[in-house]
């Protein structure tokens, strides 16, 4: 039992079964009980653990790949240096240290994070130590400026509709969340017609799902919208597919797999992310294939800068050293589930270590 859960029970029997897209965000972002909004989720007393958290090495060559996108379209000065879901700061804290060679890199940058979380901005200050961040709640927040963004694990956490293919030329039915016996529990609305979807007919058959992140892709708009006017570049990391089909909702609680209806508020709630839609969604902006992080990692000098840290190393500090790299690279660990989009100007080149 959870005090957000009798609050969204008695919201659905006074006005009836609720999107998923709504039981998500209030699960994640109640200004009293959600999850993010309440909590420090990360790490080992958390409930998952993410790249930054896993190696120093991650944030580090994410770092350098966009100074060198901003090296190559010329240093463009000031800048807007940006990180969408923050976490704790590690991967800013990471990227601002490898950074801090970079001729002119620091002194143009401007500094924001887009982070709707009290509880997180305060764990972010605390990280950082710095008084020249912004913290912004939204992406569409962002400056009409030449922009530089990082966002790992951040499009995975926003809310998803969900549609379940009716018969033919029935259309879809949108999956809601109702309430039975007492319980949360989801339940397929009435067949209709979703103009979105219309291209999905040609890869789905009766009895599909197919997911919808409305709020990604308007934030991929915004994204590449201010790369396409502007300049800058853009890496997206996170686990999902290029045109995404089936169930992908799920719950983390404490580095478990959890019922996403049965704690709501007390587990991490996510989807796997639709690279496509982004990509699409970002345009004028050119965006690469979507490349698996190991590779891009390796491409980036990886493993020479593990072997440069390891030298300093040795015991348990070492052996996490190297089970922490495998962790990031290798295919069977997050190497091949979590992909990396590039996002950059039409007149300029690809993100290093992405694919065109």
């Amino acid at each position: 039992m959870t005090a957000l859960r009798d609050i969204l029970i008695a919201r659905i029997r006074d006005g009836g079964a609720m999107p998923l897209a709504d039981y998500m965000a209030e699960c994640l972002m109640h200004p009293e009980h959600g999850y993010y909004a309440t909590r420090d989720p990360l790490g080992a007393t958390g409930d998952f653990t993410t790249a930054p958290e896993i190696s120093q090495l991650f944030g580090e060559l994410m770092g350098l790949a966009l100074a060198q996108a901003w090296l190559d379209q010329g240093a463009p000065a000031p800048f807007t240096l940006a990180e969408c879901g923050p976490g704790r700061g590690t991967l800013m804290a990471d990227l601002l240290r490898a950074t801090r060679g970079v001729p002119g890199f620091h002194a143009a940058m401007r500094l924001h994070l887009v982070e709707a979380s009290p509880a997180l901005r305060a764990v972010q200050r605390a990280t950082l130590g710095r008084d020249d961040v912004t913290w912004l709640d939204e992406v569409a927040d962002l400056p009409e400026a030449p922009l530089f963004l990082i966002a790992n694990e951040f499009f995975d956490a926003l809310p998803i509709r969900q549609f379940i293919r009716a018969g033919a030329g029935a259309g879809w039915c949108e999956r809601c969340v109702g309430v039975s016996d007492g319980k949360l529990v989801p339940e397929a609305g009435a067949p209709t017609q979703v103009a979105q979807l219309a291209r999905r007919l040609e890869d789905t058959r009766e009895g599909d799902v197919v997911e919808i992140c409305e709020a990604g892709e308007a934030a991929a708009d915004v994204i590449g919208a201010r790369i396409a006017a502007h300049g800058g570049a853009a890496l997206i990391v996170d686990y999902g597919g290029w045109r995404t089909l089936g169930d992908t909702f799920q719950a983390v609680r404490r580095h478990q797999r959890a019922d996403p209806f049965e704690a709501p508020g007390m587990a991490d709630l996510t989807a796997h992310v639709d690279f496509e839609a982004l990509a699409r969604a970002a345009a004028p902006a050119k965006h690469t294939r979507p490349t698996p992080q190991g590779v891009v990692l390796e491409r980036l000098g990886v493993t020479a800068r593990a072997q440069v840290l390891a030298k300093a190393l040795e015991g348990e500090a070492l052996e996490s050293h190297i089970a922490a790299h495998r962790r990031l690279t290798h295919p069977q660990e997050m190497g091949t589930l979590f992909q990396v989009l590039g996002l950059y100007p039409p007149n300029a080149a690809p993100p290093p270590g992405c694919d065109a």
